[in-house]
């Protein structure tokens, strides 16, 4: 059990510490992108357990979403349950949490609080860019170019939107998310590449992400228009992605995927990408159905 768990001044990088370690020991990021831009811009809150005033476990929570983390040393210790038990009277009904890697403890942990699962998001690895198929015929009038953003800013968060009306973090992003990801430092236009047909309509996009000094590049964003389904841009833009990553000297490419976006994972599985990780979220039920209120 913890000495304390408690908040201060310090909690963020604190918790990006424990987040950081946990990392290193799981090879899974227990906070994910989106976890890490809403605390570096304080939109998620804080909270640390502490033993000898050091920071053995972190929470971020806040506008619905809950990421947990205990490092490795003191797992198993109960610090995890004094952590998310501190924070249940604070938590929003249904509020979601994301386990990484899909560990049995995070899994138990949650069961035991009412959280149930909800979702399975697959991490996805093309292990060789040397073998790739060969590019597809363009579709008639399909040209893809390189993202604009003076140009093709609001077309494509029109178009993200209707792509991913059904995904509760992609489709939501705003014209401020999509700025906060260009001022990242593996954010390059020429890595996003959008489709358009004779008339200047955006049809579908596939943004890369190819972080410094790493061999892996990410199929970060894969979209197609819904009236556009069935015309092959997703696959062509795939393939003009992968070849890019290949030219620019990455060796494999990555990507995450719904457990249940069974057209996807048929297009990624013809491509040669096999399963690599799993990730599971869970939303705690409602404060009638667990007996709390």
């Amino acid at each position: 059990m913890p000495e304390s768990v408690s908040s201060r001044s310090d909690d963020v990088a604190g918790a990006l510490a424990v987040a950081d370690n946990a990392l290193l020991h799981d090879g899974v990021d227990p906070f994910n992108e989106q976890s890490r831009l809403d605390l570096a811009s304080g939109r998620r809150s804080v909270r640390l357990a502490r033993d000898s005033g050091t920071a053995i476990a972190a929470a971020a929570f806040g506008n619905g979403e809950l990421d947990l983390v205990v490092l490795p040393d003191a797992r198993g210790r109960g610090v995890g349950t004094a952590l998310l038990e501190s924070l249940l009277p604070d938590l929003e009904p249904q509020v979601t949490a994301w386990s990484h890697g899909d560990h049995p403890a995070a899994r138990a942990l949650a069961e035991r609080h009412g959280f149930d699962l909800v979702r399975t998001l697959l991490r996805l690895r093309l292990p060789s860019l040397d073998t790739l198929p060969g590019s597809p015929a363009p579709a008639d009038g399909i040209r893809i170019q390189e993202f604009d953003a003076e140009t093709d800013a609001s077309d494509w968060l029109a178009l993200n939107a209707r792509a991913f009306a059904s995904h509760p973090e992609q489709g939501g992003m705003s014209a401020g998310d999509l700025a906060e990801r260009e001022a990242e430092a593996w954010f390059d236009p020429a890595d996003f590449l959008v489709a358009r047909d004779t008339t200047g309509r955006m049809l579908g996009f596939h943004w890369m992400k190819l972080e410094p000094n790493k061999d892996d590049g990410e199929v970060y964003v894969l979209g197609v228009d819904p009236d556009a389904a069935g015309r092959g841009i997703g696959k062509l833009l795939l393939a003009e992605g992968l070849r890019r990553m290949r030219e620019k000297g990455r060796s494999s490419a990555s990507l995450y995927v719904e457990g249940d976006n069974e057209p996807a994972l048929g297009l990624y599985r013809r491509f040669g990408f096999v399963d690599d990780a799993v990730d599971v979220q869970f939303q705690r039920r409602g404060f009638d159905e667990v007996g709390r209120r």
